[in-house]
């Protein structure tokens, strides 16, 4: 990992120093190479997320925009390394509704015109549709009844325009295996999943089971919300699925500690940037 001096960084492994003022950029980027080495380390180094106003404050970089570039190229591969697993076994699937900022309205003359209150719920504007599929497998040994009776082990969360069955089978198609047993609430958009996973329970909710029956795509849409909210406070709709890409690397790899910093680096040189 890297130590912080008054004039440069040190990897505590290898001992390479890199100046933070380096005139050595990155192909097609005009930020220095240590830049992004900062960003990987800062990215990685907590469990939660790291604003890109953060990152900025931390890089001490004048500009804002680029430093939000750089963060918003990093979740996109991560999005793209994760997007070349599959869910198996059991799966847990469901879609969450997150609160975004919509763009403001400019006149002809390219002026801001007041904004309109805009209510955020399900078909707002303001709102994002994410369907968000959990494995999880039954966990007889647990013996805290605080906790689920299931195990959490990787998760998927994909930004969609609606929650139509001909929107999201492609996407359930492409994120789980066809051997998977998927368990999802009685809506009607799943009436076609059986074409697609032939093993699919749909389960009939009421107010008091939908902890019981789908806990873990409850607990991972309230601890994305909760990220957002405290971290960000305000995510873009078009940018949503680059925060959620991020959310889902960190959980996905919740148990590789410091191997995260070498991960991100050999997920970024491996991908593109563009989405």
């Amino acid at each position: 990992y890297w130590l912080s001096t008054t004039s440069y960084y040190k990897c505590k492994k290898c001992g390479f120093r890199t100046s933070l003022k380096s005139g050595t950029v990155m192909e097609n980027s005009k930020l220095p190479f240590s830049y992004w080495y900062m960003a990987f380390m800062l990215a990685t180094g907590t469990k939660k997320s790291f604003s890109a106003l953060e990152i900025q404050r931390q890089i001490d970089h004048k500009f804002y925009e680029p430093i939000w570039a750089m963060m918003h190229k990093i979740r996109i591969v991560m999005g793209k390394r994760d997007a070349e697993y599959k869910l198996y076994d059991h799966v847990e699937m469901d879609e969450g509704f997150f609160v975004t900022t919509v763009p403001a309205e400019k006149d002809q003359y390219g002026n801001k015109l007041p904004k309109k209150r805009i209510r955020p719920g399900k078909g707002s504007p303001r709102t994002a549709t994410v369907l968000v599929m959990t494995e999880s497998t039954p966990n007889p040994a647990n013996i805290n009844k605080y906790r689920p009776n299931r195990a959490v082990k990787h998760i998927k969360m994909i930004y969609v325009d609606d929650n139509k069955a001909i929107t999201l089978n492609p996407e359930i198609e492409k994120a789980i295996d066809k051997k998977a047993h998927v368990i999802t609430d009685g809506a009607n958009h799943y009436g076609q999943l059986k074409s697609i996973i032939p093993s699919h329970e749909a389960v009939k909710m009421t107010f008091e089971k939908p902890d019981k029956i789908l806990p873990w795509v409850h607990k991972t849409i309230s601890n994305a919300k909760r990220n957002f909210l405290g971290i960000h406070h305000s995510i873009g709709k078009p940018y949503t699925q680059n925060y959620l890409n991020e959310f889902c690397w960190k959980f996905n790899r919740r148990y590789n500690g410091f191997d995260l910093f070498d991960r991100i680096v050999n997920t970024a040189v491996r991908y593109e940037w563009a989405a």
